[in-house]
């Protein structure tokens, strides 16, 4: 039980040590320099890219119709 609670005490000092030391300045500014270098990148979101795909399969879908559609005209109307 005693050991236990050193432990968690020792686990508890190193956290705290982690977030204040210069291991968290360092992850900031990494953290900033990529969110600067990935601004300047035309990314989009995942969100965005799902519903552009939603979209690309729709219009696919009306295009396979109306190809569909104007072969079956093609097909009806006599020939010149």
């Amino acid at each position: 039980m005693l050991n236990a609670k050193i432990f968690d005490d020792i686990s508890a000092k190193l956290s705290q040590a982690a977030e204040s030391g210069p291991a968290k300045d360092i992850e900031k500014n990494v953290r900033a320099l990529l969110t600067q270098g990935f601004s300047k990148l035309d990314l989009v979101t995942r969100e965005e890219f799902d519903i552009q795909s939603q979209v690309l399969l729709r219009t696919r879908e009306q295009l396979t119709a109306l190809e569909a559609r104007v072969a079956e005209l093609e097909a009806q109307q006599p020939p010149k």
